[in-house]
């Protein structure tokens, strides 16, 4: 027997912009898209650097994870995707209070670097997150 698709949709996070869902939950998994630091009230890349950027797409996620009735200790594994690893110190800066506070168990982690982003951003981050 397969596990059905659910689609999840949030005005919270930047629509998709081609043929794929913000996210979807199968059986007892929420499989996100990848997010990057589109302000989802303008439909604009955020200005400033990796920072301001992390920051964005943090929000995006987290946005995505609320629409399915999730929080960042529900993520099971991440994909960072950077423009530059010379920006990881800084995305992880970030990174790690959400997803991996001190006492918790972090997520499984992959982190490359790329050649190019959507819209020339500098980062992007999908998660797989498992419903209790």
């Amino acid at each position: 027997m397969s596990a059905t698709k659910t689609a999840i949709t949030t005005q919270g996070a930047p629509a998709a912009i081609g043929p794929y869902s913000q996210a979807v939950r199968s059986g007892d998994l929420l499989f996100a898209s990848g997010q990057i630091p589109i302000d989802p009230a303008t439909g604009n890349l955020v200005e400033g650097g990796i920072e301001a950027q992390t920051e964005r797409v943090l929000a995006n996620v987290a946005a995505v994870l609320s629409a399915a009735g999730l929080g960042f200790g529900d993520v099971v594994k991440t994909t960072v995707y950077l423009k530059d690893m010379n920006d990881f110190a800084a995305m992880n800066t970030l990174y790690a209070p959400k997803l991996a506070p001190e006492g918790t168990v972090p997520p499984a982690r992959s982190t490359v670097e790329v050649a190019r982003l959507p819209k020339d951003s500098r980062v992007e981050i999908e998660v797989t997150a498992r419903f209790s």
